[in-house]
């Protein structure tokens, strides 16, 4: 159920956002914890302003889900032309109706993990891992599977995802806590990659450099939209880098303190509709 939202956190909105208002806007968006909750429920509500600001700016899906996974997104909000940001940033999509699917791929940004990989399995070695292909399919080790995948992951052995080119790794270790997982992962010493550490002991990693902020400021050049004009919201630590790049970056309410601290203002919770009073406040 949507609960009401607070005057307080729309008038602190309209006081960062504003200014903004009838502008053509850049607006980033994650998705989990973001326009849907974490049982994946958009509400109607969210739709309706989400389609309402795609059609008056232009919206990026960003998000860690593979393509497989974003497709679905994006058409269920009924977003058919404008772009994607998927892998947290290692693969952008511009959606495009006359394209076989519905989208079309515009960028990879792929690396070779088998050092990290390497290293992680020292340190943590009842890990489970995946590796996403340029072309979305995945590769894992038994028995991990996930729904953020898109896919159904190809089972295979460690040895042969060390020699994989990828754009992301996922590594989750069940049996730890993010604290303990954020831990094992500081002492390896795992370098020459991006990660974020996620809710749970889940670890995204990506070519050096890429992030959602990366792609997206590479999609603000191609468009010529001037920085001052990009909005982003998140909640997650994968969206630090996004939060910090946007001219206004945005937490949800439900955001850990450490992703709040990189924000200029903080919104309600997603079960509060939080982006929703966020794309309300750009509306012209």
């Amino acid at each position: 159920m949507t609960l009401p939202a607070a005057a307080p956190t729309r008038d602190l909105l309209r006081e960062h956002l504003g200014e903004l208002s009838g502008e053509q806007l850049l607006i980033g968006l994650d998705v989990d914890g973001t326009l849907v909750d974490h049982d994946g429920t958009m509400s109607p509500a969210m739709r309706e302003a989400l389609r309402a600001a795609a059609a008056e700016h232009t919206v990026v899906i960003a998000t860690g889900r593979s393509l497989g996974a974003t497709v679905p997104i994006v058409e269920a909000a009924g977003i058919t032309r404008g772009f994607a940001v998927c892998s947290n940033g290692a693969v952008m999509l511009e959606m495009d109706p006359e394209a076989d699917g519905g989208h079309r791929v515009i960028g990879t940004r792929s690396f070779q993990p088998g050092h990290a990989l390497r290293t992680l399995r020292e340190v943590a070695p009842d890990a489970h891992y995946a590796v996403e292909m340029a072309d979305g399919t995945f590769h894992a080790t038994a028995g991990f599977q996930d729904a953020s995948f898109g896919v159904e992951a190809i089972e295979s052995d460690l040895d042969t995802l060390l020699e994989l080119e990828a754009v992301r790794v996922v590594v989750h270790v069940p049996d730890l806590s993010p604290q303990e997982f954020s831990e094992v992962i500081a002492e390896s010493g795992v370098h020459g990659v991006e990660y974020s550490i996620g809710w749970t002991a889940w670890l995204d990693m990506a070519a050096p450099g890429i992030s959602k902020a990366s792609a997206l400021e590479e999609l603000r050049e191609r468009l010529g939209i001037d920085p001052s004009r990009t909005v982003a919201v998140g909640d997650g630590f994968n969206d630090v880098e996004m939060l910090a790049w946007a001219g206004v970056g945005v937490a949800m309410g439900q955001a850990p303190q450490g992703v709040k601290d990189v924000a200029d203002v903080v919104t309600e919770s997603v079960y509060q509709d939080g982006t929703v009073l966020v794309l309300e406040s750009l509306r012209g």
